[in-house]
């Protein structure tokens, strides 16, 4: 099997010590606060992040032990497929989040509607773009249809 080697640009700051005490997602938490401090030497990568509202984190699940393809996400009780779930006991336990820039001192973004755990490894930040990254039309949720709650 191929392996490859990811960067770890900085680290995500968020008052979660436990997965238990994080949100489900962000987005249901949307006050939620935290910071993302992106080491030095990638600080030039954050020119002009200011101009968006809300950033795609990218990060690794430090916490997550083992892996297992079928698991019992947190919102059923039924097993289903780990690439049918955001379950952090993935193959390569990688982790995504929306959330709302809120201010950005320096290499430090301010952000609100983490669900991550404190300490968690940063491997990317992307605009949040709705032309690229908001599906319209019909959009089917599969085993999570009637599970979650309204956030339009």
């Amino acid at each position: 099997m191929e392996t490859f080697t990811l960067k770890k640009i900085g680290v995500i700051r968020t008052p979660y010590a436990e997965a238990v005490a994080a949100p489900v997602q962000g987005r249901f938490e949307p006050e939620a606060s935290g910071t993302v401090e992106v080491f030095d030497e990638f600080a030039p990568g954050l020119q002009d992040i200011e101009g968006f509202s809300h950033i795609t984190l990218l990060y690794y699940f430090h916490q997550a032990a083992g892996e297992e393809l079928v698991v019992k996400p947190y919102l059923d009780d039924v097993r289903h497929g780990v690439f049918a779930t955001r379950h952090p006991r993935r193959p390569n336990h990688l982790g995504m989040t929306n959330v709302r820039l809120l201010e950005r001192r320096g290499n430090v973004l301010a952000v609100a509607g983490v669900d991550m755990l404190d300490g968690t490894p940063l491997l990317d930040v992307k605009p949040y773009v709705p032309a690229f990254d908001r599906e319209r039309g019909s959009v089917r949720c599969g085993w999570l249809t009637g599970k979650l709650p309204s956030t339009t």
